[in-house]
């Protein structure tokens, strides 16, 4: 791999940062800080549109939740804010899953008890619920059905009832969660091959098509792109599933040294990032099946208090989020737990009478994506820094109107020196505008801002404080970028003809 910011400079869209040298523009909108310190050298970034790459899926920004809190998400459809946040950022996939759909949530209908394993259940008023809230949000729903309990008969069932409670909001059923990792997890018996799994997984892929034909199945939702090179090969060749999904997170929460957000920022994270997409992506496109991440967020094992619920897990799901657009992922799905504010989570409730009424509040990581909002639909295209910058990450998109989206994130901590950056557009661009993603701090839980401006109580973020233009002046929008923070630089097209 290319050292992470040379290879991760070139492509991707909308965003850009703060003041030029005539234009100082005010920290709190742009994140640029005006003051005394002088920028750095500045950072040359050419920009080539003629040949953009696919087009970034409409339903490519997604959430997703444990199995176990289903019924409660669902029945937001009637009460709180959760419909008017996900209709903010437009339609999305809302994904059930994680290690509850195997180790503690059991489907239960009048043929099916609970088993004494299961301390949750899933039933049909759950989905008619859910339903309400895919319909209400405009949502899909990615459902996991359990592999580690074996029984395909009690999961055709479960997959009938989604079928026919869920109609077309029903995106897909997985089965398993993380099942390369059954064995690490008491959940199977040593050697747990993908061929044992392959086995298991086409008893119920036979019962589900019987019980529910034409339903979507997909996987394998691996643990990491590391065993995405045999398994979700393997699965491609063998399963042909109607989507590739897997999972990425950076730090581990049993790592030595443990993980901090100096780590989470790191170059060394950034080129391992790179190296994972590559991974992923080599296998979808060897078989020609898309590929979702359908869960990531920063630290493994629920995240980590001091980093996932902070300003810095903003600027990292920012910049992963881009990068993840660039190299052709299918769509991307943010872990959360509402129930935890310290934990990794895009939004949550502060207190158990809030997490019942659905009175949801922003975290940090809600912000990054309202940002990306603004980069579905776009196409990447090529973006070359000179000289190859250190902790300045620069990604640029084209959009449909012909106006070029760039995304500048400065991973520098607050106190180091602002970065110069020259976006060579040529003379088919007009001026640019910028919003800006700030915050006090890199550890801030709070005073997280877009635009200069918060998301409300119901949801709803008003759009930015204000808006002045950068001027291209000759052919280059120059600006400079402010440390711990990110910016979504609009560049205007010109007509042409």
């Amino acid at each position: 791999m290319r050292d992470r910011r040379s290879q991760r400079i070139g492509v991707a869209g909308g965003i850009a940062v703060a003041l030029t040298s005539t234009l100082l523009l005010a920290f709190y909108v742009f994140g640029v800080k005006p003051g005394t310190d002088a920028p750095s050298d500045p950072l040359s970034v050419s920009i080539e549109t003629g040949h953009p790459g696919p087009r970034v899926p409409q339903r490519f920004l997604g959430l997703s939740f444990e199995l176990s809190r289903l019924g409660q998400i669902a029945r937001y459809a009637d009460r709180g804010d959760f419909v008017a946040m996900l209709r903010s950022l437009g339609p999305g996939v809302l994904r059930f899953g994680g290690i509850s759909a195997d180790t503690r949530v059991a489907w239960t209908d009048a043929v099916t008890p609970r088993p004494a394993w299961a301390s949750s259940t899933l039933d049909a008023g759950a989905l008619a619920d859910l339903r309400r809230l895919a319909a209400k949000s405009r949502w899909r729903i990615l459902l996991t059905i359990g592999l580690a309990h074996y029984d395909p008969r009690a999961a055709a069932r479960e997959a009938a009832a989604a079928q026919a409670a869920l109609g077309h909001w029903l995106a897909g059923i997985e089965v398993g969660n993380e099942p390369d990792a059954y064995a690490r997890h008491g959940l199977r018996s040593a050697p747990w091959t993908f061929s044992r799994y392959d086995t298991q997984l086409a008893a119920y892929r036979r019962a589900i098509e019987k019980a529910a034909p034409g339903l979507d199945l997909v996987g394998p939702d691996v643990s990491g792109s590391h065993v995405f090179a045999s398994w979700g090969r393997a699965e491609a060749i063998h399963e042909r599933p109607a989507l590739l999904t897997g999972h990425h997170y950076p730090l581990g929460c049993h790592s030595t040294p443990g993980p901090t957000i100096a780590g989470l920022l790191s170059r060394p994270i950034r080129r391992a990032e790179d190296a994972s997409l590559h991974r992923y992506m080599s296998v979808a496109h060897d078989g020609s099946i898309h590929f979702r991440l359908d869960e990531t967020n920063t630290v493994s094992c629920g995240g980590k208090a001091g980093i996932s619920d902070t300003f810095a897990s903003a600027l990292w799901a920012t910049d992963y989020i881009a990068h993840a657009m660039l190299a052709g992922v299918w769509g991307i799905n943010v872990q959360g737990n509402p129930a935890n504010c310290r934990s990794y989570t895009p939004v949550c409730a502060p207190s158990v009478r809030q997490l019942a009424e659905g009175a949801l509040i922003a975290q940090p990581e809600w912000y990054a994506l309202l940002l990306s909002k603004a980069l579905v639909g776009d196409r990447p295209v090529r973006a070359t820094a000179t000289p190859s910058p250190a902790n300045v990450d620069v990604i640029a998109l084209l959009g449909d109107r012909g106006e070029l989206h760039v995304v500048i994130v400065d991973d520098d901590p607050p106190g180091a020196k602002r970065a110069a950056v020259e976006l060579h557009v040529g003379s088919r661009f007009g001026s640019a505008t910028a919003l800006s993603l700030t915050a006090p701090s890199l550890a801030a839980t709070l005073g997280v801002r877009l635009g200069g401006r918060a998301v409300g109580r119901d949801g709803a973020w008003s759009g930015p404080a204000r808006l002045e233009r950068i001027p291209n002046r000759s052919g280059a929008i120059t600006l400079d970028t402010s440390p711990a923070s990110a910016v979504l630089v609009t560049i205007a097209g010109r007509p042409q003809g």
